[in-house]
């Protein structure tokens, strides 16, 4: 059969895939009788091999290759099961006569999945010490949480507006819980990763993702313990803050994408402005580290994301019926109440009315930023009972600044 210039390049792209996969496979192959049973020169003929098949035969070909190659790996295997009864190579050997031949077919997808499973092997005790030493139970468990979460149940979740005024999206609800888990963990790793020498300020950006509200408060209470703490705590209650307009962010793009651009200026405004004020206090304190045993805790509370989930199902509700009673009034009055205790919820709310066409974006806008600014009432007060007047003066101006800068921003988009 003729081979045509496009046919060199998928067998020199198999090749290459053997070659990259067998290359760290021979540096751990060892030597002498004890030594694995494939090195460079294996990997790159069983990948070639693949690819060979697939030319000739296609699948049928394919399967007696691959039959072939499974039988000298389990007699292999049987030879060398006392000095390693691992799997790694033998595995890794069959999955390069299958990338061989997909290289025939779709070369960037096997090329990327054999640049993947290289970089996978050659990490072995980087991934043995994090899982063995890094990684908790309980962040173990945290992870199966949050993937039975997306992987499983999110998928069966029913996509439709349901209830009383059809107010209420499952899927959308649920999505909700999934990204309140998902932004735990995310900060709960950045609280790892960073480690406590960067001081209060990354631990108040990353707590915040939980509760800005509740952030502030502990701040202001290790003010109380000790004063000296007051900068480096003050940097942290505000940039606490950055993560409430990023929540709120990410809660409008899974709601409501129209109800996101109409807010974008507003919101890009006020997290800007926290980050530049919580940067400036984070300069000043530098050189300060944080307390050495900090205890991690768990990345998420599930309890917490459904109650937040099924109370952002009840303000929309509430919000509905308000709207259809009183108008738009009514929105802004349960707005205004509901952002005392969670900025997040109103603005989730709001989006899911856009979504389901109860209110128009435009109507959106106004609930939001109150929500945003009763909380920010609730933060000054948290701050004054909790950290005394001298925590309170360091971050409420941070905090006028941001709410500011976003009803500044939504006054430019008018």
């Amino acid at each position: 059969m003729p081979v045509d210039e496009q046919s060199w390049m998928r067998l020199a792209a198999a090749l290459g895939i053997g070659l990259l996969i067998g290359i760290e496979r021979e540096r751990r192959k060892g030597e002498g009788p004890a030594r694995a049973v494939a090195g460079i020169r294996s990997f790159a003929v069983v990948s070639l091999l693949g690819a060979v098949s697939m030319m000739l035969g296609e699948v049928l070909l394919l399967a007696v290759a691959a039959a072939g190659v499974a039988t000298l790996v389990a007699i292999g295997y049987a030879r060398s099961l006392r000095q390693d009864p691992g799997l790694t190579t033998e595995i890794a050997l069959l999955l390069t006569l299958l990338l061989g031949a997909l290289a025939m077919r779709e070369p960037p997808l096997a090329a990327g999945l054999a640049a993947g499973v290289a970089i996978l092997l050659a990490a072995r005790d980087r991934i043995h010490h994090f899982v063995r030493r890094v990684l908790t139970e309980q962040e173990l468990n945290d992870a199966l949480v949050l993937a039975a979460a997306t992987l499983v149940i999110l998928p069966l979740v029913p996509d439709r507006h349901i209830g009383p005024y059809e107010a209420i999206n499952p899927r959308s609800a649920w999505t909700i819980v999934v990204l309140m888990l998902a932004i735990g963990a995310a900060g709960h790793v950045a609280m790892r990763t960073l480690g406590p020498r960067f001081g209060l300020a990354a631990a108040g950006l990353a707590s915040g993702f939980v509760s800005s509200t509740a952030t502030i408060g502990s701040m202001g209470e290790r003010v109380r313990r000790d004063p000296a703490l007051l900068v480096p705590a003050a940097a942290g209650a505000v940039l606490s803050t950055v993560a409430t307009i990023l929540q709120m962010t990410v809660i409008l793009a899974a709601a409501s994408i129209d109800t996101l651009r109409a807010l974008a200026l507003p919101l890009f405004c006020a997290g800007a402005t926290a980050i530049a004020y919580g940067v400036l206090f984070t300069l000043r304190t530098a050189n300060h580290n944080a307390p050495e045993n900090t205890d991690h805790g768990r990345a998420f509370s599930p309890g917490t994301a459904l109650l937040f989930a099924l109370a952002i199902s009840g303000v929309t509700l509430l919000s509905a019926a308000l709207v259809d009673w009183l108008g738009t009034a009514g929105l802004i009055a349960a707005a205004t109440l509901t952002g005392l205790a969670d900025a997040h919820a109103t603005t989730a709310s709001a989006g899911s009315l856009v979504s389901s066409g109860t209110i128009t974006t435009t109507q959106a806008a106004l609930p939001v930023l109150l929500g945003l600014t009763t909380n920010t009432v609730s933060k000054i007060v948290v701050a004054f009972a909790s950290g005394g007047r001298r925590f309170a003066l360091q971050v409420v101006p941070g905090l006028l600044l941001t709410v500011s800068a976003a009803w500044l921003g939504w006054l430019l988009t008018r």
